[in-house]
């Protein structure tokens, strides 16, 4: 729940640890995500079973993406939507994170009202598929209309510090209708700015570092770091009023 007032945020985890790495580090929610280089997609339901098992003052949010690419789905891939949503229901889920455009980057209504109404009662995030359309303002108020609690976005830019001019437009036009997430790039260096240029008070991003030792064809494991989501936010909660 959105505290009136302060800012809020939301770590994307890239598996449990993660979670809970974020969870210490005082992350009002979590996006659990599989394949963070697709740009994430549906975790397992045992990362999911486990996640909400062990976050218990933090609020799990489950991304459902059937694969990576664009957000254009296929009727079977959102069939498989359908179901992820119900099984992220069941296994105690606050909330799910989906986005379904059409080939010419509109908001595909049909198709995102059908993903709402399955999780209906859950919070709803249009994540950053509303980075990909071609008419932002149009795109926010469809998604208004069809009862997103919050849009996750950059602004239509490589990160949200880029996206500041728009994101400040789009969170003005929004008028509290709905909530604007910035997302992409946030870290403890522009946290404070993109706050105080957009007025947007919700934040998300990674907070991870580099864990363990490196492989010669995997690379560097990456995880959220307690120490990092706390340099974040601590820029903020000073300012916050």
């Amino acid at each position: 729940m959105r505290r009136e007032g302060k800012c809020l945020f939301e770590i994307c985890a890239n598996g449990v640890e993660s979670c809970l790495a974020a969870q210490d580090g005082g992350a009002d929610r979590v996006e659990l995500c599989a394949g963070i280089p697709e740009g994430g997609t549906t975790p397992s339901y045992g990362e999911i079973k486990q996640a909400r098992q062990l976050l218990t003052t933090t609020r799990l949010h489950v991304i459902i993406r059937p694969r990576g690419g664009n957000f254009v789905y296929s009727p079977m891939e959102i069939d498989r939507m359908l179901t992820d949503i119900r099984i992220a229901r069941e296994l105690g889920a606050d909330g799910v994170v989906f986005g379904c455009l059409m080939a010419d980057g509109d908001i595909d209504v049909a198709l995102n009202c059908k993903l709402m109404q399955e999780a209906q009662g859950m919070s709803t995030t249009f994540h950053r598929a509303f980075d990909r359309v071609r008419n932002p303002e149009q795109a926010l108020e469809q998604i208004i209309d069809l009862g997103f609690d919050r849009i996750l976005t950059s602004g239509l830019a490589p990160t949200a510090e880029a996206g500041i001019p728009l994101l400040r437009r789009l969170n003005e036009q929004a008028d509290g209708r709905i909530i604007l997430m910035a997302g992409c790039g946030v870290n403890e260096n522009n946290i404070a700015r993109i706050h105080r240029e957009t007025s947007v008070r919700e934040f998300h991003f990674s907070a991870r570092e580099p864990v363990g030792p490196s492989d010669s064809e995997f690379g560097t494991r990456m995880l959220t770091t307690q120490r990092r989501v706390e340099a974040t936010i601590s820029q903020l909660n000073s300012q916050a009023p």
